[in-house]
């Protein structure tokens, strides 16, 4: 009588040179492993997050969790795995995206996201040659509408968006503040990611108030009733 033999997944390793379909098969044979990406090919695993690493994650799922709840069509998310390509699997810290019944670009494939989001947050300890390096490069050819990198040293914080297929940093307003071109609404007050005295709250829900993200809201129903309709 023949044997029956189980097939042995390989562990995923850093550093190995896989396609998409290949890194994922890998990582769901190994559930304690909870962070991994695949960029250009190449499996990269996090280092460790420290303190100000956690602290400023923090802030920053408050500040988009505050502009989802008041942005019908909306969605947020930290730490979600998105298949961005045939060699690309990312793992950003934080997205915000709109459904695709109201016009947004990305979708989800089974259990996963896939495309790209509207908005991706990194927060660069350890991390930043990569995330303004390969990240960058990877979101700006996958079609991210806007790219914010909180840097924790130094303690900086730069948006982009995307101007012509190419990234261009958004500059303070007047008030220090910067504002998204994609999210109206979406402000940022970059200072209150390092001082106690203030507060992310106070710029995204003067933002919330503005008629930018009145008439955003209004045009996002517009275009889920025409989905609707067809």
């Amino acid at each position: 009588m023949p044997v029956a033999t189980s097939l042995i997944v390989p562990t995923l390793r850093e550093g190995d040179r896989l396609t998409a379909e290949e890194f994922l098969r890998r990582w769901e044979a190994m559930p304690d492993l909870k962070h991994a990406e695949l960029i250009d090919g190449i499996v990269f695993f996090p280092g460790a997050v420290d303190i100000p690493h956690s602290d400023s994650h923090c802030a920053m799922s408050g500040w988009l969790g505050i502009y989802r709840e008041a942005t019908p069509g909306c969605h947020a998310g930290i730490s979600c795995t998105w298949k961005m390509g045939p060699n690309d699997v990312a793992q950003p810290d934080l997205f915000l995206r709109i459904h695709p019944e109201y016009g947004g670009q990305s979708r989800i494939e089974g259990k996963y996201a896939a495309g790209a989001p509207e908005l991706i947050v990194e927060v660069s300890g350890s991390s930043t040659s990569r995330d303004l390096g390969v990240k960058l490069n990877l979101y700006g050819r996958s079609g991210v509408r806007e790219y914010l990198s909180v840097l924790l040293k130094p303690k900086q914080v730069i948006w982009r968006t995307m101007v012509r297929g190419r990234y261009a940093e958004i500059a303070p307003e007047d008030d220090g503040l910067l504002c998204s071109r994609v999210f109206p609404g979406l402000w940022l007050d970059p200072a209150a990611l390092w001082s106690s005295r203030r507060s992310v709250r106070t710029a995204v829900e003067k933002g919330l108030k503005s008629e930018q993200h009145s008439a955003f809201v209004r045009q996002l129903a517009a275009r889920q009733a025409r989905k609707s309709a067809r």
